[in-house]
């Protein structure tokens, strides 16, 4: 912990307070939570408080210009009370990518790294060792300036929040594919976590919904003829025995499971094609028999399986492979992200132990 990083602890801990064994996703809170303002050009002292409200003016920008980018992260703890986080690096270099398009300013590399190790080690009893059991980490920034004129904010909130969550269970999940709405557009700011990203699907999620569908597979905005991702997640399809996904793109979110599932699916001999993926060509599989698989791949699910789509009032179901790629992958990536098997990558990261 650096000497620039305030602490000011929780009188009393909330932890007694939950059921752990009933975890709804993303909506109990850990006690203490990360903040660090940035004014008069600067990130100024970088702060650690008890969980509570932020207080902010009704003409802060955020609220009239959506400048807020977010990321999704997890920590988990082995049976020995180590604990450690997945690729977080790339988690920072993300959101710092997802800012500048949003004309937001950098953060500081240690300022994050100090901050999320000391959350963490505050924090770590919320951190529940086992299978399926993690912590969600939600680091977001922000813009903060009062005023209603339409320009970037000078001043901004850096702020991360955890809540502890169980394995992710969607059930059955059929999709729709898109060929109306559109989740982002070339040039646009569909490659960054941008808030407003998600708010602009959540209208013709709910009409897929309204539909029976779980959620809708976005495809290109120009044409509806190539598949993009699937909900907020990215989108895999097994074709025979080789695995398609999209490139990325400035459509397209540089999902971190995403790339390590294609880094993992190779070391195991497994085909990947990254390329352009016809919406046709899984129409024309699912008709002959040789689409085998799709799922999403994303932080919170790790792989989400899909077991049907319907293009055009044309539904297809999937087969029930017992030699589920999705399966195999998602086994693999747990286990390593949990410490339970070994880590070729290097993608691991280990928490220090901090006194606090």
């Amino acid at each position: 912990m650096t000497d620039t990083l305030k602490v000011t602890k929780i009188a009393e801990s909330k932890i007694n307070q939950v059921d752990f064994s009933n975890l709804a996703f993303g909506t109990v809170f850990t006690d203490h939570m990360f903040v660090c303002e940035y004014k008069n050009g600067k990130w100024q002292t970088p702060e650690i408080l008890p969980y509570g409200p932020l207080q902010m003016d009704p003409s802060a920008k955020v609220f009239h210009y959506g400048q807020a980018v977010f990321e999704g992260m997890k920590a988990y703890k082995d049976d020995k009370g180590d604990v450690y986080m997945f690729r977080p690096e790339e988690n920072f270099n993300r959101i710092n990518k997802s800012g500048e398009r949003l004309a937001m300013p950098a953060f500081e590399k240690d300022y994050f790294f100090d901050g999320l190790n000391t959350l963490l080690n505050l924090d770590k009893d919320w951190i529940k060792p086992g299978e399926g059991n993690s912590l969600y980490i939600r680091p977001f920034v922000i813009a903060t300036e009062n005023g209603v004129s339409a320009s970037p904010s000078s001043e901004y909130k850096f702020v991360i929040i955890c809540a502890p969550a169980q394995a992710y269970y969607s059930g059955e999940v059929r999709v729709l594919f898109a060929d109306h709405y559109s989740r982002s557009a070339d040039g646009g700011v569909g490659f960054a976590k941008a808030a407003g990203n998600y708010a602009a699907q959540f209208y013709p999620t709910e009409l897929a919904k309204a539909k029976g569908y779980n959620q809708v597979v976005w495809t290109d905005a120009n044409t509806h003829e190539y598949l993009e991702e699937a909900g907020t997640m990215n989108v895999f399809f097994r074709v025979n025995d080789t695995l398609l996904t999209a490139p990325t793109n400035d459509r397209i979110l540089d999902g971190i499971t995403r790339k390590s599932l294609i880094e993992l699916a190779k070391s195991q001999g497994i085909n990947v094609e990254v390329r352009p993926v016809k919406v046709a060509e899984i129409v024309e599989a699912a008709e002959n028999g040789s689409l085998k698989e799709m799922f999403g791949a994303g932080t919170a699910a790790v792989i989400s399986p899909i077991s049907g789509f319907t293009h055009k009032e044309k539904a297809f179901d999937l087969p029930t492979m017992e030699d589920a790629y999705a399966t195999k992958l998602k086994k693999q990536l747990t286990e390593l992200q949990a410490n339970r098997s070994e880590d070729p990558f290097g993608w691991r990261y280990e928490v220090p132990a901090i006194e606090v």
